[in-house]
């Protein structure tokens, strides 16, 4: 099978098969402040990934490109962008970087929102060279390096060498010209490998944990002998989230699952700078269009602005310490691991 024909199976399945909504954010709960002090009209939604300034803490995740016929999903959702001040990342681009006929499918992203916020993706397999033709192939604002080994080995004719990555992520953090983002794809950042990633020089990380879009399961519909093992493999959003801000000093960013105003504020009081959203803004699009996804997204904003209201918080970084209880699951995570909850509860 081609790889432009995988990118158009991985888009059909993402719609298909949907997300198993297990994130662990229900685990998470604020503790309400009856005296927030603060006005509706004062609150902003600008925040920092690092150096990079965002209009809102919400960002369209990596999805697609690699092929003509899924041009049209980066087209709407770079639409959405433009409209509503979301920053972007496009789909890995090794697709474009080995086949220049298939460039066209990330550029449009840059050609329909000139001015946007726009961020590369490429593999962890990737070359300083390769990464930095993704960067100029959309003249990014930064580089997402996606991790996926789960994927892969799962993916029939997916990589099964996983060595010498981190050296790779190394290089790239020091030879491309704009900072460089690492991101899991759904199966979720350990504390362990968030040190080890600051380590070799990632300048931001995103927890990308499970519970959102399932690669496993999509590679799987492709399989003549599904590796079953693989569909509940994984780090939840908010175990990750958690204990990875427990140990680094990076910026960090929140993947998996994330349905609603709710779970995006209870993303950024756990520790991240902004929340990505993928499959739900795929499936917006597929469903509403563009105008109706815009719609969808001031809604989103109107909500997260009246939740941090509620909370007293006039600001994205003023989340970060609004007390929280965790139950659940993620307690049980997160105890396991050696944490204490009043890190979180008493604050």
């Amino acid at each position: 099978m081609s790889r432009a024909q995988r990118k158009v199976d991985h888009v059909n399945y993402a719609l298909k098969t949907g997300k198993s909504n297990d994130q662990g954010l229900d685990d998470i709960r604020f503790v309400h402040n009856a005296l927030p002090d603060v006005s509706f009209h004062d609150v902003s939604f600008k925040t920092q990934i690092g150096d990079l300034g965002l209009r809102s803490p919400i960002f369209i995740n990596a999805m697609t490109g690699g092929s003509a016929a899924v041009k049209h999903w980066n087209r709407q959702l770079a639409e959405v962008a433009r409209e509503t001040g979301l920053a972007m990342a496009v789909g890995s681009q090794m697709a474009a970087v080995k086949d220049p006929a298939q460039e066209d499918s990330y550029q449009v992203v840059r050609a329909v929102n000139p001015r946007g916020i726009v961020f590369a993706n490429i593999g962890s397999e990737a070359t300083v060279n390769q990464g930095q033709r993704a960067v100029d192939m959309l003249e990014a604002d930064a580089l997402q390096i996606h991790l996926n080994p789960v994927q892969e080995l799962t993916m029939p004719e997916g990589d099964r060498d996983f060595s010498h990555v981190l050296r790779r992520i190394e290089a790239l953090a020091k030879g491309v010209t704009v900072p460089v983002w690492v991101k899991e794809v759904g199966f979720g950042i350990s504390r362990e490998v968030a040190k080890r990633l600051e380590s070799a020089g990632a300048s931001f990380i995103d927890v990308g944990g499970s519970g959102g879009t399932n690669f496993a399961r999509i590679e799987n519909l492709r399989r003549a002998q599904p590796y079953s093992f693989f569909e509940n493999w994984g780090i939840r959003t908010s175990e990750a989230l958690l204990e990875v801000s427990q140990v680094t000093s990076l910026p960090l960013t929140a993947t998996g699952g994330i349905q609603h105003a709710l779970h995006i504020a209870k993303c950024l009081a756990m520790g991240a700078s902004a929340v990505g959203m993928a499959g739900f803004m795929l499936r917006a699009v597929d469903e509403r269009g563009v105008e109706g996804t815009v719609q969808l997204v001031e809604h989103l904003h109107h909500e997260l602005q009246v939740i941090m209201a509620a909370l007293g918080c006039r600001s994205v970084k003023h989340l970060i310490h609004v007390p929280l209880v965790i139950s659940g699951q993620t307690r049980d995570w997160l105890e396991a691991r050696g944490y204490s909850m009043t890190i979180w509860s008493s604050r």
